[in-house]
């Protein structure tokens, strides 16, 4: 059987899949090869019903028969090569094998195979009207404050171009936001814009988008209408340091305290202590230096008579000796021959 070669859903030097047979039944297998991809990219493979390779997979991943997907990494070429399984997804067919990237730029390929015994539908007609379309690249706005840097949620703003390529007025569209960390499913929240795009006329795009408090890592901000993701932009998103931080200080602010306070709690049930301001200031011993305390000095103090002695009543001066010093007193009863022995 000739093998199948994936339409590309873009120009011609968008990525191609290749597959080794067109029709397979429920239990066997089918060889996909693929060429032109990001070198080293991450990629699921799935089969997908409802889907053609003209219009892709209008209902997104819920379509397909995800839990047989096999994921595969391209070589350094772009190139790869992965044994499927063949499954019934959960709608009916025409069915395409469906390659995508889970990470980094988005892009996709689809080449159409049946699954044998697997009911087959006519396609809905697309309804005519309006139909918006990206017509630059989308780009994420804005800045982390310091608030961030302590866990507040990050926020920024998706900004992009779209067009009216449709026949009709496209009016307050609403777009799905889905933001993704890793290679998690995106979690989508339904944004509306508010105003008018003409047919054939362009708009200018902002939507806010906002992650959980303390949310770090790489993200992926995906955005989809009409069923279809038009842009997907990668978001690296710093870790909050300042958390990490306030809890470094408090592991060590508060055994600190915890110190001081056992500390002073000792100080007060110590015993022997006597407070400061009860302490008595002991009476200095008289005629000794202000140093000389305690109670050995107030001990001698006692000990001693407090009669002067006979050379505190004589003069200090030095070129007085004790017989010349006039403030000696003389012993009474003696006279001036017994005072002096040369007579």
């Amino acid at each position: 059987m000739q093998a199948q070669t994936a339409t590309p859903t873009a120009a011609a030097d968008k990525p191609t899949v290749r597959l080794s047979k067109s029709q397979a039944g429920t239990g066997g297998s089918v060889t996909v090869t693929g060429a032109g991809w990001r070198p080293k990219a991450i990629l699921m493979v799935l089969i997908c019903g409802r889907s053609t390779p003209s219009r892709g997979v209008p209902g997104g991943t819920d379509s397909c028969a995800n839990a047989e997907g096999r994921a595969v990494t391209a070589d350094d070429k772009g190139a790869f090569r992965r044994e499927l399984p063949v499954a019934e997804p959960p709608v009916s067919c025409p069915c395409v094998v469906h390659v995508s990237t889970i990470t980094g730029p988005k892009a996709e390929a689809d080449a159409a195979f049946q699954v044998a015994g697997h009911s087959v539908e006519p396609l809905p007609r697309e309804a005519a009207g309006g139909h918006l379309s990206l017509l630059t690249d989308s780009r994420l706005e804005g800045s982390s404050g310091l608030l961030t840097w302590f866990g507040a949620p990050p926020a920024r703003e998706l900004v992009l171009t779209v067009g009216n390529v449709g026949t009709s007025p496209v009016r307050n569209p609403v777009f799905q936001v889905g933001t993704s960390h890793g290679v998690f499913a995106p979690r989508w929240e339904e944004q509306q814009w508010r105003g008018t795009i003409q047919p054939g006329r362009e708009a200018r795009i902002t939507l806010p988008v906002t992650l959980a408090a303390g949310a770090h890592g790489d993200y992926t901000v995906s955005l989809e209408h009409g069923g279809k993701v038009l842009t997907e932009q990668p978001w690296n998103v710093g870790r909050p340091w300042g958390v990490t931080l306030f809890w470094l200080m408090l592991c060590l602010v508060v055994p600190a305290a915890l110190f001081r306070i056992g500390m002073a709690g000792v100080e007060r049930v110590r015993p022997g202590r006597e407070a400061p301001e009860r302490r008595r200031r002991r009476p200095r011993m008289p005629g000794l230096p202000g140093w000389v305390s305690g109670p050995a000095a107030s001990t001698a103090a006692h000990a001693q008579p407090r009669t002067p002695s006979p050379s505190r009543t004589r003069s200090a001066l030095p070129w007085f000796t004790p017989d010349t010093d006039p403030g000696a007193t003389r012993p009474t009863g003696l006279s001036s021959a017994q005072e002096d022995p040369s007579t």
